[in-house]
């Protein structure tokens, strides 16, 4: 063989090695990190949060994956810790390399996470709830929930519409309850409201007789607000009723879910709260367009496990689809331009709403994408 022969069969070798190289690299799977709060006391987020996103990453590898790349989705369960999801999202980053983070079922355990993400310039899509997580900006953190600070005006909107002008605060004293609390006193003068009364409790105090007791015996009181998340809220009502207050208990989009109810029983009638369309799906009007987009979820969730779909179930699933859709459109999982994919999205019809981020908003929701709900016969009911 001549040596020009030799030259070209190299030549040829090395086109197609770097060919197979580029393919063995184009298929190399996209990894999904998540930290969520599957157990302990936060677990009515985070286990159906982990639901959802093992039941979608499935369904997208079952289709091909995305872009020919099959999904792996790596993913630990923090037990609602923030040391726990600190020692994950490190291990996340630097030990499983993922492509984006999509998690942090609390405050707590986002905020753990976020300055991690930002010093290695992780894309991150928060599941939790607090304003704090995207005020002020912070380059790579986004979220899917509504903000505290939203759920405070929505409660704020429906008083005033009641005429109430004087109300009580009983909150947790940590993570978002704290901050529920203290972004609640930020917008009440934007409602011509006055707090009367403010307790807190811990959030693992299994009595507030003597909070609310306080409560009740001030005079002017018209109506009660309660943050928290977990067990407590449910705590609330219960003693709530128990003492016999008559003035109405407004709960946050935190006990968005069936297992408040459940554990709150009969004392949950009547109490009211900001949530998604995703609570009250088959009660919108034909005219939302959110409407077909969250029926179809809740149907997809509740004939896979036999319940239905909590605003955190959906949470995850807006988290992982805007994820998704940001790496399609950057082509792939360069982390600068899936974060800035991210930051574009607009248009996003999910089940907290239809979602436009921008460079100076990571979450992209605004009021209209609350509904005000009543709980009515142990199921909650869209409320005018």
């Amino acid at each position: 063989m001549s040596m020009k022969s030799w030259k070209n069969l190299a030549s040829a070798a090395a086109v197609a090695l770097t060919a197979s190289f580029g393919a063995a690299q184009a298929a190399e799977p996209i990894k999904i990190g998540a930290f969520l709060s599957a157990t302990g006391p936060a677990s009515f987020l985070g286990d159906p949060e982990k639901k959802v996103l093992e039941k979608y990453v499935a369904e997208y590898n079952k289709a091909g994956g995305i872009m020919g790349r099959k999904i792996d989705l790596i993913l630990y369960d923090d037990a609602g810790a923030a040391d726990k999801a600190s020692s994950f999202v490190k291990r996340l980053i630097e030990n499983d390399k993922v492509d984006v983070i999509v998690g942090g079922s609390t405050t707590g355990t986002t905020m753990a996470a976020v300055p991690l993400v930002e010093a290695a310039g992780m894309p991150f899509i928060s599941l939790a709830g607090a304003v704090v997580i995207i005020e002020p900006v912070k380059k790579w953190v986004f979220k899917t929930p509504h903000t505290d600070r939203m759920a405070a005006e929505k409660i704020f909107s429906d008083m005033k519409k009641k005429g109430i002008t004087k109300y009580a605060m009983i909150s947790e004293n940590a993570g978002f309850g704290k901050s529920g609390h203290d972004e609640t006193l930020k917008v009440q003068g934007n409602y011509g409201m006055t707090l009367v009364a403010d307790e807190t409790y811990a959030p693992k105090d299994p009595d507030v007789t003597a909070q609310l007791t306080k409560i009740k015996n001030t005079p002017g009181v018209q109506a009660v607000i309660n943050w928290g998340f977990g067990q407590s809220p449910a705590v609330v009502t219960k003693n709530y009723k128990q003492l016999g207050i008559s003035a109405p208990l407004y709960q946050s989009h935190g006990v968005a879910s069936k297992d408040y109810i459940k554990l709150a029983g009969d004392a949950a009638e009547g109490v009211r709260l900001p949530a998604a369309g995703l609570v009250v799906a088959s009660q919108l009007p034909d005219s939302d367009m959110q409407k077909a987009v969250v029926v179809k979820f809740q149907k997809e969730y509740q004939a896979d496990f036999k319940a239905e779909a909590s605003t955190f179930a959906g949470h995850a699933f807006d988290g992982l689809q805007m994820a998704l859709a940001a790496m399609q459109r950057a082509g792939g999982t360069d982390k600068a331009k899936v974060r800035d994919e991210i930051e574009k999205t607009s248009g996003y019809i999910g089940t907290g709403g239809t979602v436009h981020m921008s460079a100076t908003d990571h979450m992209g929701l605004n009021l209209s994408a609350f509904h005000m709900v009543e709980i009515k016969k142990g199921d909650f009911a869209l409320s005018n």
